[in-house]
């Protein structure tokens, strides 16, 4: 009984030992309950002086707190001070600028509504000369005028009169240079962008030309840049006046100016006669490999017609029949049946005759089927085109009428073309044809004359 009183007690005092603190190791084992209390001991004791130091401290720290608190609100009054003073510095600031904004009006006077109208051609001309091919060879101009502005609506800065004057002398150089043809050096960019300096031939106000080429002239960047394509023959002399030194020179320009002139972007931006002809596609192909053919077919027939008719002559001045041409061969018959009756001899010549005419009017139908088949083949590509045009206005509306005229534009190329085949074809057709028919006549003539001869003989 007195064992598990002592063993009771043991237990009780390690977990109050442990409860109090958690300093004591789980390896450190006590060999007693001497030891056991004295261990309880110390931790209490060390315990106790911690917590003496951390309550020194924290004490140390609201005292911190509150001499900050102090600093803060002194501070913050300091600079509610401070603000009160600079509202009240701030109130006589307005009132002394509006006393002198007062001041200032009452001496400019009809100065005030000088600088509004100045304010006012000074913006204009700035715009204008912007947008200028002058600015190329004057750079810098509009950076004064911007100047003046600023001080013209400042209420500190006055203009000068030599400002002023400057101004209308800039408009007054503006209105001459666009009278002038002059030449200088400049920065040209090629369609590459491969940039170069080059001279420059300016015409007015109008155009920008340099080595025989339009130049076009970039407003945001300032740079010049060549044409990708040029107007060609639409506006000529660009290398004429680049050479030229004095007199008078003709060349086109665009009226429009090159910072978004409409004539020189019309001319460039029109489709050569290749690329119109691409436009076509599939169908315009057809018609020129038929146009083509109908071509070289209308010259062989004319060389085989032009060569039979030749041989016919000759064979017309001959008492020999030869059976190298028509006629050769339809006399060659008549030799052969000269005992034969009138009537026989007859259904032989015109046997003969209607052999002949297949080679004399050997490919002329084809001709004739081709002219009335090209204008239709055109009419197919129209249809077809303007098909693909309204469906394109179905899908993404009629808003832009560049692309409508583009498409239906496109859409006629085919009927041009459809058109260009089946003319000269027609005129072909009707040359070969007469031809062959003075050879047909020509046999017919002779095989009328032998059946008469041979009627009289009787």
């Amino acid at each position: 009984m007195k064992m598990n009183l002592k063993k009771a007690i043991v237990a009780v005092a390690a977990a109050g030992a442990i409860a109090l603190s958690g300093s004591v190791m789980a390896q450190d084992k006590a060999a007693s309950l001497d030891e056991l209390l004295q261990m309880v001991k110390n931790s209490q004791i060390a315990e106790n002086k911690e917590n003496r130091q951390r309550e020194a401290q924290f004490r140390k720290q609201r005292a911190n707190q509150a001499n900050m608190l102090a600093q803060a609100e002194a501070t913050k009054k300091a600079e509610e001070d401070r603000s009160a003073r600079l509202e009240q510095q701030h109130k006589e600031r307005e009132q002394d600028v509006q006393a002198a904004r007062q001041q200032l009006d009452d001496r400019l006077g009809s100065l005030k509504e000088l600088f509004g109208h100045l304010t006012s051609t000074a913006g204009d001309l700035r715009a204008a000369l912007d947008s200028s091919i002058v600015s190329v060879q004057y750079p810098g101009r509009t950076q004064f005028i911007s100047e003046l502005i600023e001080k013209m609506n400042s209420e500190t800065k006055l203009p000068s009169i030599e400002e002023i004057e400057r101004l209308w002398y800039e408009l007054q150089r503006e209105t001459v240079e666009g009278g002038k043809v002059v030449k200088f050096n400049s920065v040209v960019s090629d369609p590459a962008g491969n940039k170069a300096e080059r001279e420059v031939v300016r015409i007015g106000n109008y155009n920008l030309l340099s080595d025989g080429k339009y130049l076009t002239y970039d407003v945001k960047s300032g740079s010049l840049n060549e044409l990708p394509r040029q107007p060609g023959d639409h506006m000529k002399g660009a290398a004429a006046i680049q050479q030229a030194t004095s007199g008078f020179t003709k060349v086109g320009i665009d009226p429009t100016g090159p910072a978004g002139g409409t004539l020189l972007s019309a001319l460039i931006n029109s489709p050569s006669i290749v690329e119109r002809w691409h436009q076509g596609k599939l169908v315009g192909y057809i018609i020129t490999g038929v146009g083509v053919f109908a071509i070289l077919l209308a010259l062989f027939r004319f060389v085989v017609l032009s060569a039979m008719g030749a041989k016919v002559s000759r064979q017309l001045k001959s008492n020999t029949a030869s059976t190298d041409n028509p006629l050769g061969r339809v006399l060659k018959v008549a030799e052969e049946n000269k005992g034969a009756d009138t009537e026989t001899l007859e259904l032989k010549l015109e046997e003969a005759t209607l052999k002949e005419l297949p080679r004399i009017e050997s490919g002329l139908n084809l001709l004739k089927i081709i002219s009335m088949v090209a204008p239709l083949l055109g009419l197919l590509g129209t249809v077809t085109g303007m098909i693909v045009t309204f469906q394109a206005i179905t899908i993404y509306g009629a808003g832009d009428p560049k692309a409508m005229a583009g498409g239906i534009s496109g859409a006629l190329v085919t009927t041009v073309l459809g058109l260009c085949v089946a003319i000269p074809t027609v005129l072909l057709h009707t040359f070969l044809n007469g031809k062959a028919k003075r050879i047909v006549h020509v046999l017919e003539e002779e095989s009328a004359g032998l059946i008469a001869e041979k009627s009289e003989s009787k």
